[in-house]
């Protein structure tokens, strides 16, 4: 006698996490790993299933008005969400990668509500209690991860501003921090801010 095939379905696959675990879901992303200036900011996000928010995409294809306005609907609407920073001299202290890492698991750390499963962003994990899976442009592939790059940015980009204000000789409010032309020439001419991360290259050099 043939055996039966069980008429149950096979757990949906989704980038290869099971989704047949109970639980929420937080999304985690960061902004900051490249400029030569401020803090790496990571945030984490639980979106809310009953309260949708639409245009949710990568925070590096939307124009920053846009930006500014998920930022604030994804405030209002996710479950929870929380926003991290690494310090420039934590950053000097143990490099830009273990410190976007310690951001990231700030940020997760920090939400209201404990997630199940945790995505992040890109190929590598920060140290969690949670299970967690890298998705590399995840950003562009998963929601809540989507919305955690639009509010690292924002958050990043506004404390570029405040530094703008009070140091405009720098431009940080056009370069955000980014080693451009204009960057490096105001850096040769009026020195290094409280701001400025001195273990990157461009930094250094002026330092030595």
């Amino acid at each position: 006698m043939p055996s039966r095939k069980s008429s149950r379905p096979e757990p949906p696959h989704q980038l290869g996490l099971l989704w047949d675990a109970p639980g929420l879901m937080a999304g985690v992303d960061e902004a900051g790993r490249g400029p030569l200036a401020g803090p790496v900011v990571a945030a984490a996000v639980i979106l809310d299933d009953q309260h949708p928010i639409a245009g949710l995409a990568d925070s590096k294809v939307l124009t920053e008005k846009r930006r500014e306005q998920l930022f604030d609907e994804i405030r209002a609407k996710a479950l929870c969400c929380c926003i991290a920073e690494a310090s420039v001299e934590e950053i000097d202290e143990l490099n830009i990668l273990q410190a976007t890492m310690l951001a990231m698991r700030r940020a997760v750390e920090g939400l209201r509500l404990k997630p199940a499963k945790v995505l992040v962003d890109g190929n590598r994990l920060p140290t969690l209690k949670i299970p967690a899976e890298a998705i590399v442009k995840g950003d562009a592939k998963v929601q809540a991860i989507s919305a955690a790059s639009i509010l690292a940015k924002v958050h990043r980009d506004r404390l570029c501003v405040q530094w703008h204000e009070s140091h405009p000789e720098y431009g940080f409010a056009g370069h955000k921090g980014y080693p451009t032309a204009e960057h490096l020439q105001a850096l040769r001419e009026h020195g290094l801010t409280p701001w400025h991360r001195r273990s990157f290259g461009p930094v250094k050099a002026l330092l030595e």
